[in-house]
């Protein structure tokens, strides 16, 4: 990928701060909870203890892309029974969805019933995060006040606070973390208003060049909650992969868009065709056998800026979305 300018990709643990700080200092009016540990560690509780609501959902999602993503809910979307839906866009956003949204970072410590495995999102991943991603997208944000954002149900241990603190090679109290429950509303929102990042991962899996890939916006709609952890995983999922509807603005040659816009969506694997509860269960809970070519949005419009032509492929597919938002897999 071509180097991107600092004055270009900007600093997302610098952009994000007005955004925490809202977050942090209207803690109430977001249904969330902020923790302060004994080091100085703000942990922000966002549908554990609390009901961490949509709004907040919406502002966590924005963290996540490092200040430089929009998020939005409305109630107008094109489904029958859900109409609550989550629109996104970005000033950046290969670094707004891959370098910072996307949940790349891997934490973990412990063995057995004292084991805590997390995949970190936000603009912390950044500044301390080993992901080989990073030398690709040739990004890195030097050290200062970060968050970091957890889908856990617990407050993670001292340990793996401290592994964070000492990769991104700053003091307690510049770091805040942000702890999302997939079975949360906030959880739910956060997950799903990844639908541009998921277009964009799917992107650099199939090689096609980042720096052919301008600009996107996308929309999936708002899954109904769930206190079974695998039915709320899997229709935050399903949200995407059967109601995910992106469109991309590309400068490269009409048959590369064209075949782009053909491989982009969910339908174009072979283990689409039900609820992504089930598949996982099917596969006996193991991510690593699913085809990774399942993970997109449901719907694909490619725009290829350098000639004005414009390639569709997918459809939304609302009796899934129904079957999976209907039905609780335990």
């Amino acid at each position: 990928m071509t180097e991107l300018e600092p004055s270009i990709a900007g600093n997302v643990n610098t952009s994000v701060q007005p955004l925490v700080h809202e977050l942090v200092s209207q803690a109430e009016d977001y249904q969330v909870a902020v923790i302060e540990l004994g080091n100085g560690v703000k942990i922000v509780d966002a549908g554990i203890n609390v009901t961490g609501g949509l709004a907040a959902g919406r502002l966590i999602a924005e963290i996540c892309m490092g200040g430089l993503g929009s998020v939005g809910l409305s109630g107008s979307g094109p489904f029958t029974r859900w109409r609550g839906q989550i629109d996104v866009g970005a000033r950046n956003p290969v670094i707004a969805c891959l370098g910072s949204q996307y949940a790349g970072w891997s934490l973990s410590c412990g063995e057995g019933q004292l084991a805590f495995y997390a995949l970190g999102s936000g603009p912390a991943r950044a500044m301390g995060s080993r992901e080989e991603l990073f030398n690709e997208l040739n990004y890195r944000t030097p050290p200062g006040d970060t968050v970091i954002v957890l889908e856990v149900d617990k407050i993670p241990p001292e340990e793996i606070v401290g592994k964070v603190l000492a990769r991104c090679k700053i003091r307690p109290e510049q770091l805040t973390v942000i702890l999302t429950p997939t079975t949360s509303l906030a959880g739910g929102v956060q997950i799903v208003a990844r639908v541009l990042e998921v277009a964009l991962h799917k992107i650099h899996e199939l090689g096609f060049p980042l720096d052919a890939f301008l600009d996107g916006i996308g929309a999936a709609p708002v899954p109904p909650p769930s206190s079974s952890f695998l039915t709320a995983m899997g229709r935050t999922n399903d949200a995407i992969l059967f109601g995910g509807d992106v469109h991309l603005y590309v400068d490269t040659g009409d048959v590369e868009a064209e075949k782009l816009a053909q491989q982009m969506p969910s339908q174009s694997s072979r283990d689409f065709g039900k609820p992504f509860a089930q598949i996982f269960k099917d596969y006996e809970y193991d991510f690593y056998k699913i085809d990774p070519l399942l993970f997109s949005p449901a719907k694909a419009t490619v725009t290829n800026v350098a000639t004005g032509h414009t390639f569709e492929s997918g459809r939304l597919h609302e009796e899934l979305l129904d079957q999976s938002f209907s039905n609780c897999i335990e």
